[in-house]
């Protein structure tokens, strides 16, 4: 198979005014409006940020059986992430070797081989070149594979690096955490359901949106089960309207502690976000009510449990990962979320949901009781992150502190400046912090 594609670099140079801006940034508080609503800067994330990181394009269950196969667009890119005849996790670029046509134009299906409508140049689904008619003596197939893309799971999640060479650090966090992922099965898992849906909004801002709980008081049916005290670090920084909120969180967190002991499943948080190139976090917390899933009462939405662990009460794992990346397990199900750019002001956020491979619908869970509460709260979510880029888009927009409980949010930004100055050669040494601007 040929090399792995080299990304073109030509396209990358920064606009007049990007270094100045990259230099300046505040620490602690939100950019500045280019960042948002620019198109130079919209080039600059994808061929700075999704074309040089590792993201999060799949899961395992969506492409389960040989021939199976997903196809992810971002920009002019796209890529082929399919199984070969073999089993193994392949990921080409979606570009004909011969004259360049796009190969696969479904977001996913399921074919014996590619074959390029064109001229119908073929390829396994290995990526080697198997046909091509009518060409001069001496042509050779094997110098006409599709340009691999570099592709690595991690406990049943899919995630490719078109980079030449990738950040190295993907195996380290894969030690760290696969054995908080392994317990759930999810390579093991299929698809209950998969929605996208387009927010008007900037891809950071959807980042932004999901690393916080300030806002959740916009999030009635999700509140019924997500303590509302995510994002606060001590007590000191817990409004008093949470005060009664947080008493039971940790009267729940306790319970939940005494049975994830009894049933060997790491919990405790680790976060390194912004002090590495793959930033994640990943952590176990308790649910409210029956503490079970994400349904109003917190019970469980599924009959058949993802885990060989007969206990439905184990809270919610939850995992994030720079930069397009969030998940939260529970015994009964999966959720998983992508976030794909689509332009400057508009972001598809992908949602996957997964259950046990032998739960039937009708039987074991009703589709609707599974999905329904992260539905609505993905269509609130989609509604603010709209809101914030009408703000930023206004000549009025002047960014604005972060909080104590908006901390993760922080350490996004500052994942993605730090990478940004990394990646163009911008120096960081005047570094200015929001409380003394």
């Amino acid at each position: 198979m040929t090399a792995p594609f080299v990304a073109r670099t030509a396209t990358s140079a920064p606009a007049p005014g990007t270094h100045a801006l990259l230099t300046e940034r505040v620490h602690g508080e939100s950019l500045a409006a280019p960042f948002y609503v620019s198109d130079d800067f919209f080039d600059l994330d994808l061929d700075e940020i999704f074309s040089k990181s590792w993201l999060f394009v799949a899961t395992e269950a969506e492409i389960s059986e040989p021939g199976d196969y997903v196809t992810i667009a971002f920009g002019s890119r796209s890529v082929i992430v399919a199984r070969d005849d073999h089993g193994r996790v392949r990921a080409h670029h979606n570009v004909c070797r011969h004259r360049g046509a796009r190969l696969l134009t479904e977001p996913n299906g399921s074919t014996g081989t590619i074959v390029c409508s064109y001229h119908s140049w073929t390829y396994g689904m290995d990526g080697r070149l198997e046909f091509a008619d009518a060409q001069a003596p001496g042509f050779d197939k094997s110098c006409y594979s599709l340009r691999s893309v570099h592709v690595r799971t991690i406990a049943g999640l899919v995630f490719i690096c078109l980079a030449d060479e990738p950040p190295n650090d993907i195996d380290e966090v894969a030690g760290i955490v696969e054995p908080y992922l392994a317990p759930h099965r999810l390579a093991e898992a299929k698809v209950a359901k998969q929605t996208d849906l387009v927010e008007n909004g900037n891809w950071k801002l959807a980042m932004e949106n999901n690393r916080e709980c300030y806002h959740c008081g916009g999030h009635p049916e999700l509140l019924n089960v997500f303590f509302p005290t995510w994002g606060y670090s001590s007590t000191d920084a817990i409004p008093s309207r949470l005060a009664p909120v947080f008493d039971r969180y940790r009267r729940a967190t306790a319970a939940q502690i005494e049975i994830w002991d009894r049933r060997g499943l790491p919990y405790p948080r680790i976060e390194q976000l912004d002090t590495r190139p793959t930033g994640f976090h990943i952590e176990r917390e308790a649910l409210d009510l029956a503490g079970e899933s994400f349904t109003l009462d917190g019970t469980a939405a599924c009959g058949r449990l993802l885990t060989d662990i007969p206990e439905a009460q184990l809270g919610r794992l939850s995992m994030h990962l720079q930069p397009n990346m969030w998940l939260h397990v529970t015994s009964d199900h999966a959720l998983l979320f992508s976030v794909i750019p689509v332009a400057a002001d508009k972001t598809l956020v992908r949602t996957t949901w997964l259950v046990h491979r032998d739960a039937e619908e009708g039987v074991d869970y009703d589709l609707d009781h599974l999905t329904g509460m992260w539905e609505t709260t993905n269509r609130q979510d989609a509604d603010l992150v709209a809101l914030a880029h009408q703000g930023i888009s206004s000549p009025a927009y002047v960014p604005g502190p972060y909080g104590p409980s908006e901390f993760q949010v922080e350490a996004f930004i500052n994942w993605y400046v730090t990478t940004l100055r990394d990646r163009l050669g911008v120096p960081s040494s005047h570094v200015t912090d929001a409380a003394s601007a």
